[in-house]
């Protein structure tokens, strides 16, 4: 279908409405937003002697909601000057506008009465052949296009956001009675390839299917917390980042999205689902119906699970419910054997089917728990969905799972899981029982590269469809394409005469192994291959380099081992940027210290949109010595205009380091220079290692040649130092910086100058190396450095000489 959506127009500016408008426009779409007129004026516009047809008073509403989304914290918009795409109005005066509008959305209150009044509406001015949408939760396609004519109804869809709609992955596509199939292929492509989102395929039931299942995760297990008796910090301390859930787990969870929403979902679906076997499970446990009743709903309330206390002498104290009682307390620090036992298995797989098994309180929990939801999930299929796959795509990404319920039940083992379950009184659908009568033991399997799913239908292993031209390296690993790898990195054959790297470390750390790892891979390349990939699908690209060894090394004053980490360091970056092949980098998430040296230094950044890069160095008393200093250094002298904007520009750059600045998006990046121009962005995360692939493709076939180091780097001197000095002298007098922060600063602005020239000079990179180095060394030794890289390490516990 030839179908180009340039201008969305977005109809209600609510909580969600405000954010999926800055989220077309963080894509480059013109959105027009609109909402009500107010019914009163209020006191301020009154004393202003405003009248309601004035236009301030009409678009009040939306105004006011677009201006508290761009304000909101963490940020709905990738850069504050991508809110200038977005046009505001009012039903009123602007509805006629859609006629020139590619998309209309419908964002409005939950209420099917008002959504047919506006339809209606719409009616009038939208453009026949235009795609019309509604982002309900629940409501039924069927019913919301009830009377409405021919041509809206089989341009009608349910486009479901999950809230934060830039941060959360979960597009649900919800095809109405007559939905055209070429209306359906078009939204679930252009929400994966143009919005970055999961994109899945729902049936129309009842909250679809995150919801229906997330939901009912959440109630279910409500009930196994009250009858098990666990506080809430106890909760939240087992159903986090410990089994592949969101760092705010449970309760924290609920206090943010509101108990209220919560709720209302599960007695929606209670009252919606007579036949549903579990229905009595969405019934509300004590624990949760107090809270409703009294309007804690959480953090929109003030109280909810949690708690901050607000002390007389402006501190502040974060409470915890107690869930026999009902009264806060203070928040425990909750301690399990079998969490205690597994805090050494990093493999999220392996530490789950180790925590299910584990005897005692967490693994007891843990067993009700997952069996509850196989159970429910099984039972599921087909009345939601006809693929289990679907069901693991639409939890994951909505309620930000690693692992859905069946990939979860694959780890524990399928056959093994099923009889645990029927001896705790869970029992399974029969397709479960049928598929393990035929011999089929998983309900994934990776053959010849390919990822599958077990198709109930057909009773066989079917390819997962739309995920053709991903690259995934768990499936890249089953199928055998390995080719080097240490304890840190692994290489990978990924086709076409291209591999990639991949670190595994902590955070993704960058020590000697990532080094090695580095170092091989790009001899491979050059020796064989068209050129590298580096990247991977852990949670950050890289959180900087190891510090242990470091502090090892300065504790001891092994300075000389230091200033060879530090060269081996440098000559690694330096090897990236002038190797015989193209270096493509794809940093996701954090990319901090060296992970950003060594994305500075690519041929390429293939860079995903939520990107936190930064040189972060000076936070532990340094600055950064893997080429950073020296490569921002000479982007700025690369892309100085000559004049009085000198000095401005390299402060810019300095600023960054020296404040340890971290952009908060891929486009933020961009502006802080960390990002060139041609670097590319994937909006969808899943595709940006294919992305990276095909630039180094792109490359190779223009004729990749390899560069030669840089001689002719201009820098200031004197001139910059004598600026800089002023600057740093200024703040220690308004005690904005310590003594050491400004050691720091002067050592920082020594690189960046270029040294204590006389005149403006023309320097090598070599040279900017050697000085960034030595820098870093002086500092290694300082005793304020020791203690903030101690403390970092140690968890804010103090150094003992």
């Amino acid at each position: 279908m030839n179908r180009t959506i340039k201008k969305v127009a977005v109809l209600g500016s609510g909580v969600m409405g405000s954010r999926i408008a800055c989220h077309f426009a963080n894509i480059g779409v013109q959105v027009l937003l609109l909402d009500i007129v107010p019914f009163e004026l209020t006191e301020e516009e009154q004393k202003k002697g405003l009248t309601k047809e004035h236009p301030a008073v009409r678009n009040r509403i939306v105004t006011s909601a677009l201006q508290n989304t761009l304000k909101a914290n963490p940020s709905a918009i990738y850069d504050k000057a991508n809110a200038s795409r977005i046009i505001t109005g009012n039903f009123n005066d602007d509805l006629p506008k859609i006629k020139d509008y590619d998309w209309v959305i419908e964002v409005v209150v939950e209420r099917l009465d008002i959504k047919q009044q506006l339809y209606e509406k719409v009616e009038k001015y939208r453009k026949p052949g235009t795609l019309i949408s509604s982002n309900t939760s629940g409501i039924p396609m069927h019913l919301m296009c009830e009377g409405r004519s021919e041509d809206f109804q089989t341009h009608f869809a349910g486009t479901h956001f999950f809230n934060p709609p830039r941060y959360l992955r979960l597009l649900e596509i919800i095809p109405g009675p007559k939905t055209k199939p070429e209306i359906i292929d078009f939204l679930m492509d252009y929400g994966d390839r143009y919005l970055g989102k999961e994109t899945v395929l729902c049936k129309d039931t009842p909250a679809f299917i995150a919801n229906r299942i997330g939901v009912y995760a959440i109630i279910s297990g409500m009930h196994a917390i009250e009858k098990a008796g666990f506080g809430v910090s106890e909760v939240d301390k087992l159903t986090g980042p410990i089994i592949g859930r969101a760092k705010s787990a449970t309760f924290r969870t609920m206090d943010v999205v509101g108990l209220d929403t919560t709720v209302n979902v599960a007695n929606n679906l209670y009252k919606a689902l007579p036949h549903d076997e579990s229905r009595d499970k969405f019934r509300l446990p004590k624990i949760v119906e107090v809270l409703y009743n009294n309007k804690w709903f959480g953090d929109k309330s003030g109280q909810g699970y949690f708690k901050m206390i607000r002390h007389k002498d402006g501190s502040k104290e974060l409470k915890e419910l107690d869930l026999k009682t009902f009264e806060y307390k203070e928040v425990e620090k909750p301690k399990f054997k079998a969490l205690e036992a597994s805090k050494e298995i990093d493999d999220l797989k392996k530490r789950i089917k180790f925590l299910v098994n584990f005897d005692d309180r967490a693994g007891e929990f843990y067993r009700a728990s997952f069996y509850d939801l196989f159970k429910y999930c099984s039972h599921r299929i087909p009345e939601i969905s006809d693929e289990l796959y679907r069901i693991d795509q639409a939890v994951c990404a909505g309620f930000g799972w690693e692992l859905g319920p069946f990939e979860t039940w694959d780890v524990l083992g399928v056959e093994e899981t099923v009889g645990k379950m029927e001896a705790a009184g869970e029992k399974a659908a029969p397709w479960v029982h049928e598929m393990l009568a035929a011999g089929h033991e998983s309900f994934y399997k990776v053959e010849n590269g390919k990822r599958k799913y077990y198709d109930i239908p057909s009773k066989s292993y079917v390819e997962i469809p739309g995920i053709e031209d991903f690259i995934i390296l768990d499936t890249l690993k089953s199928a055998g394409k390995k080719v080097w790898g240490n304890a840190g990195s692994t290489i990978y054959d990924m086709g076409d005469e291209v591999i990639g790297l991949e670190f595994h470390t902590k955070m993704n750390s960058m020590g000697a192994e990532v080094i090695e790892g580095i170092n091989t891979a790009i001899g491979m390349a050059e020796k064989s291959y068209k050129g590298l990939v580096i990247g991977n699908e852990g949670g950050n690209f890289s959180a900087g380099a190891n510090l242990a060894m470091l502090f090892m090394f300065a504790g001891d004053q092994e300075f000389d081992e230091i200033n060879l980490m530090i060269a081996q360091f440098q000559n690694t970056m330096m090897r990236a940027r002038y190797s015989s092949v193209p270096v493509v980098v794809a940093p996701h998430n954090m990319a901090l210290g060296g992970g950003c040296e060594l994305s500075l230094h690519a041929d390429h950044i293939q860079a995903h949109a939520e990107l936190y890069m930064g040189l972060v160095e000076v936070g532990v008393g340094l600055i950064p010595a893997g080429g950073g200093t020296k490569e921002m250094t000479r982007r700025f002298a690369n892309g100085v205009i000559a004049g009085d904007v000198e000095l401005n520009q390299l402060q810019e750059y300095f600023m960054n380091i020296a404040t340890a600045k971290v952009s908060t998006s891929a486009e933020e990046a961009r502006a802080l220079g960390y990002l060139r121009t041609q670097d590319g962005i994937s909006l969808n995360r899943k595709r940006q290692l294919a992305d990276a692939k095909a630039k180094v493709l792109s490359l190779s076939d223009l004729g990749y040649t390899q560069p030669a180091q840089q001689t002719n780097i201009k820098v200031l001197g004197k001139t910059s130092l004598a600026y800089f000095e002023a600057g740093i002298t200024g703040m220690i007098y308004g005690n904005y910086i310590s003594a050491h922060d400004a050691k720091i600063a002067r050592k920082l602005a020594w690189v960046m100058s270029g040294g204590d020239l006389s005149s403006t000079t023309e320097v090598s990179e070599q040279y900017l190396l050697d000085l960034e180095r030595e820098a870093f060394l002086s500092l290694t030794g300082e005793q304020k450095t020791l203690e903030r890289i101690h403390s970092i390490l140690f968890k804010g516990k103090p150094l003992r000489n």
